[in-house]
């Protein structure tokens, strides 16, 4: 089946910033943006990101301050702390041959990183490859990675997928089956994300959040900290 999403990638893949370079960093960070943040989205966020902090040396330099405010829309702030040291690690010591011993850096993320910028034959299994392996029970190769995530993500969907015009159709055991959601995403109102996120903000513009709890849980994830009774970025 490789060559049958090849050809359709060709004709159909989406023209996206992170496919024209072999930058491990730029790769590392669209990888990290993208984790649970919708593709149009990120974009303009990567864009800038790469403008202001074109390598991992100067992603390293900058306050971590700075790195959370750039981050902030984006959600899920954590994976900016993540980022962060991961950059002064490779700054400091060069990228490890275990890529997944960078912070934040786990096995899916390694082998994206080690397939579009250092060309290795691994396959990057996400969401959307494992659903399309699953429903047509095919193997593919580390060279069709971007075109299963494309075929995922427009054609081959996880609740009432494309069969129409899917080029796998004619060899999928799974052809114009429908599905039930696996689970339910947890509201965000009046979540404690969204008191997490509210209290971030405040200390991001300055302002002193009085949320103790949403407080203590940032300062666990190294997003806040607390300096002389007063809550602000890390320093």
């Amino acid at each position: 089946m490789d060559k049958l999403v090849l050809d359709w990638f060709r004709e159909n893949g989406r023209d996206l910033p992170w496919r024209r370079t072999r930058d491990p960093y730029a790769i590392l960070v669209s990888e990290v943006m993208l984790q649970q943040t919708q593709v149009e989205r990120v974009v303009p966020r990567y864009l800038r990101w790469l403008e202001r902090w074109p390598s991992a040396g100067a992603l390293a330099a900058a306050p971590l301050a700075d790195v959370i405010r750039e981050w902030q829309g984006l959600g899920y702030n954590r994976r900016a702390v993540s980022l962060h040291r991961a950059a002064r690690h490779v700054a400091a010591q060069g990228w490890p041959d275990d890529l997944t011993k960078l912070p934040g850096v786990g096995a899916y993320t390694a082998a994206a990183v080690a397939n579009f910028a250092l060309g290795e034959p691994v396959l990057p299994v996400d969401t959307n490859v494992r659903r399309i392996q699953e429903r047509t029970g095919a193997a593919f190769t580390p060279d069709c990675a971007q075109a299963l995530f494309d075929l995922g993500a427009t054609i081959c969907l996880a609740r009432v997928p494309r069969c129409g015009v899917c080029p796998l159709a004619e060899g999928c055991a799974s052809r114009d089956r429908r599905y039930e959601p696996l689970r339910k995403q947890s509201r965000f109102e009046g979540s404690f994300r969204q008191r997490r996120a509210h209290a971030l903000r405040l200390a991001a513009a300055g302002e002193q959040p009085d949320d103790a709890e949403a407080v203590a849980a940032l300062v666990g994830d190294g997003l806040v900290e607390l300096y002389e009774g007063t809550v602000r970025l890390p320093a």
